[in-house]
This record gives structure tokens, C-alpha cells and sequence, in this order.
């Protein structure tokens, strides 16, 4: 019984620990290492989560692809970081980091009258 006792208790505690550590695998962090310092932190969402109350079913509705300037929403980057093709401080008329993810959550939130579109809403402190 002495043996059996504290197996029962790792089991237990295997069964409480490990469905909350394989939530948080959902959750992104919107602070790529491009940005450098951070000003505010660093947007959080449970990606999961946001893609099934937003009704997403296409990865490309937000990782989109594209060139000179045009998105191209038949093309999929998911799974390349938007500061691939996004620089921080970019030539010319290119759409900097920090504006292509403001201007891709804001603009879909706005447009579907649902989500955060304040500073605070999302770069939580």
C-alpha cells in the first residue's frame, strides 16, 4: 500500500497538470525578436481559441502572402514569421512590422465589429 500510495498520487497530479500545460501550447505571443526592446508587452491570444470564436477555418485569413505590396490571400505563410517579409524599419513604401500586425487584427476586428482594436486590449500590462 505504501508503494501503491504515491503512484496514485503522480497519476492524479498527471491528470491535473497536463491538460493545463497543453493549453497554454495554444497561446501566441506577438513579440517577435525583430521588434528588439518592447514598448509594451507583447500582444497575447490563445490562437485556438481566437480561430474558432472568429470562425477562421483558413490559415491564410491572417498569415497571408504576397509581394510589392499586394496581399495574396491564396498564398498561405503560416508557419513563416511575418519579420520574413515585414522588417521593423522597412524601404520604402513597404508595410513595417509593427503596422502589418496592427493593420491585419485591427482592420478584421473593425470590420467585424468584434475583437480589441485599443492599444490596451491587446498589450495587456
Amino acid at each position: 500500500m505504501k508503494r501503491i500510495l504515491p503512484l496514485l498520487i503522480l497519476a492524479a497530479l498527471t491528470f491535473i497538470t497536463v491538460p493545463s500545460i497543453m493549453a497554454q501550447d495554444a497561446i501566441t505571443k506577438l513579440a517577435p525578436e525583430a521588434f528588439g526592446k518592447l514598448t509594451r508587452p507583447a500582444a497575447v491570444f490563445n490562437h485556438d481559441k481566437h480561430n474558432e470564436k472568429a470562425k477562421l477555418e483558413e490559415c491564410v485569413a491572417c498569415h497571408h502572402g504576397g509581394a510589392d505590396g499586394k496581399q495574396d490571400k491564396s498564398a498561405s505563410t503560416e508557419g513563416t514569421p511575418c519579420a520574413e517579409c515585414h522588417k521593423v524599419k522597412p524601404a520604402g513604401k513597404a508595410t513595417s512590422l509593427q503596422r502589418a500586425y496592427h493593420k491585419q487584427c485591427i482592420d478584421c476586428h473593425r470590420a467585424k465589429g468584434k475583437g480589441p482594436v485599443a492599444c490596451g486590449q491587446c498589450h495587456k500590462r
